[in-house]
């Protein structure tokens, strides 16, 4: 049973800085690639940064880019979004997800995950 729990949302300031993690379990989590998606009320779950398996490389979404940093340790079956000059319009619930298929990329598509985390509540607000 494959395992995603998110930590470290919470409220802030705009302009400042959040740090999420996402802990993973029940499966070799160092052969997959991760991501991370985030979903405002109303809206789609949208596509927000990507990681490949090795953590060599990366993706993101237009709007996070320049401002998100997504990493992982595998030693620690850990993957992290450092998150910088925050907007209001980053509010959402950011979930973690695990692609389903070994060995592969940084993939932008919601189609390509298969287990998600249960989400953590961002809220960028002075």
């Amino acid at each position: 049973q494959v395992r995603l729990v998110e930590s470290g949302g919470g409220l802030v300031q705009p302009g400042g800085s959040q740090r999420l993690s996402c802990a993973a379990s029940g499966r070799t989590v160092s052969n997959y690639g991760m991501g991370w998606f985030r979903q405002a009320p109303g809206q789609e779950r949208d596509f927000v940064a990507a990681i490949s398996w090795l953590g060599r490389s990366t993706n993101y979404a237009d709007s996070v880019k320049d401002r998100f940093t997504i990493s992982r340790d595998n030693a620690k079956n850990t993957m992290y979004l450092q998150m910088s000059s925050l907007k209001p319009e980053d509010t959402a619930v950011y979930y973690c997800a695990i692609a389903s298929s070994p060995y592969g990329s940084a993939w932008s598509s919601r189609t390509n995950y298969d287990y998600w985390g249960q989400g953590t509540q961002v809220t960028v607000s002075s």
